[in-house]
Order: structure tokens, then C-alpha cells, then sequence
């Protein structure tokens, strides 16, 4: 099996099992839809509120890449600060992961407090916050980590600090960069869902998810939940290809 074939039958016969599994383990216990969906009550969901899934899936999917964009330019640019800098390091390393440990459901009454109406803004806004951490810290544990060899040599030879980031560090932490923005891209849907699902007049595929609960729909539900995966997977997959043309040396051959 070629290495492309394996690739897209692989992950595609997982899910098919996935499916099977599940498919089976509702008919075993006899559970009514409205208490647990299965995979056959779900076509019948996609075809009735269609036009909602396509609607809701795009407003999702666009305001989980603006905020993860976000997330990448600054987390990025701190955690060059921090790999850079020892003081800044030990300065902002407490504090993010302060940050990073309040849960998120509880930021979105502030923003909807502090932008009242923003309902964009706002989602775009906890799909950065609840995303940068990993990719600030993989790039700074990148840099901390350089050789100072490279970084006298270069130095000696007049170069700048930003010569060093782009010519020897930047390389150097790609590896480490797109593991961070993989986890980034699921923590950024989870940030979205979040501020959909709470906020009150949300929109996109959590405010549906929101609806369905409402009016016991559990098959539309379901439904959501699955589109989000699919979503979510797409992303990473797009996230996967992104690193194979600026980081594919550092890709272990399959075994």
C-alpha cells in the first residue's frame, strides 16, 4: 500500500468502524433517539435543516480560522519575546498559565458584558484566547533551546536578533510549531463553540447544537457534533499539509 492510499484509507476505515461500533452499541441497549442518536438517525437531520448546517457550518468555520490566525501572529511574536529574553520568560510564564487555567465558559458573560452585541468580535475573540498558549510556549521552548553556538557565530558576524529568528531559530522550531498549531486548531473550535453555545442570540453550528437542546432534538444535536468533528478534522488535516511543505524534513519516514 502506497504511502497516499495508506494515508486516506487508514483514518477512513477508522471512522467507518467508529461508525459501526456506535451504530451497534445503541441497538445493543435498545436506547431511544432521545437518548442516545445513532449514525442512522442522522442523514434524516442533515437533509431537514440542511441549509442550517451549511449557514452555521461556514459563520463556525470562519470565526474559529480568524481567531486561530490571531492566535498564531501572537502567539508567535510572544513567545519570541519569551525565548528570547530570560527575564521575560520567567516574567510571563506565571502569568499564562494563570490565564490559561481560568476556564473559558466563565469569560464569555464578560465579553458579552464588555462588547454587548459583538456577537463576531466576541467568538473570534475566545477562539484566540483559549488557542495561543500552545503555540506561544512551543515557540518559546524552540528558541530557549537554540544553541548558543549559532547565536555567538551569527552575532560575531553582525547579524541582528531577528537575522537569528528567521535564518537559524525559526527553521529550528517549525517541528515544534505545527505540533502546537494542531492542538491550537481544537482547542480554537472549542473556543467558538463555547461563545455560540452560551451567548445568548448566538449563531453558526453551537447556537444550532443550542437549538436542538432546547427542542429535545437529540438526532439534530448528534448531528451537529458529528459536522463539527468533520470540520475540526479538515482543519487539522489542512494544518498537516501546511507542514509537510515548510516543515516535511523533519518527517520521520513511516514505519
Amino acid at each position: 500500500m502506497n504511502a497516499t492510499l495508506r494515508q486516506i484509507a487508514v483514518p477512513g476505515g477508522a471512522m467507518i468502524v467508529f461508525l459501526i461500533l456506535w451504530e451497534l452499541l445503541v441497538w445493543a441497549n435498545g436506547w431511544p433517539n432521545f437518548v442516545m442518536a445513532s449514525p442512522s438517525d442522522l442523514p434524516p437531520a442533515y437533509a431537514r435543516y440542511w441549509e442550517l448546517f451549511l449557514t452555521g457550518g461556514w459563520q463556525t468555520l470562519w470565526r474559529t480560522v480568524a481567531g486561530l490566525l490571531i492566535a498564531v501572529v501572537f502567539g508567535t511574536l510572544l513567545g519570541m519575546v519569551m525565548g528570547f529574553s530570560k527575564l521575560a520568560r520567567e516574567a510571563l510564564y506565571p502569568l499564562l498559565v494563570g490565564f490559561n487555567a481560568i476556564p473559558k465558559a466563565t469569560v464569555v458573560p464578560i465579553l458579552a458584558l464588555l462588547f454587548v452585541g459583538q456577537h463576531d468580535f466576541n467568538t473570534v475573540m475566545l477562539a484566540f484566547m483559549i488557542s495561543f498558549f500552545p503555540i506561544a510556549v512551543s515557540v518559546s521552548i524552540g528558541l530557549s533551546t537554540l544553541e548558543p553556538e549559532y547565536r555567538d557565530i551569527l552575532r560575531a558576524l553582525g547579524a541582528s536578533q531577528a537575522t537569528i529568528f528567521w535564518k537559524i531559530a525559526l527553521p529550528k522550531t517549525l517541528p515544534e510549531f505545527f505540533g502546537a498549531l494542531k492542538v491550537a486548531v481544537t482547542l480554537a473550535f472549542i473556543g467558538t463553540n463555547l461563545m455560540e453555545i452560551v451567548s445568548p442570540h448566538g449563531r453558526g453550528l453551537g447556537a444550532l447544537f443550542d437549538s436542538g437542546r432546547t427542542n429535545a432534538d437529540y438526532p439534530l444535536m448528534f448531528a451537529v457534533l458529528i459536522a463539527l468533528a468533520v470540520l475540526g478534522i479538515a482543519l487539522f488535516y489542512v494544518v498537516v499539509a501546511l507542514e509537510k511543505i515548510f516543515a516535511g524534513w523533519a518527517e520521520r519516514s513511516p514505519g
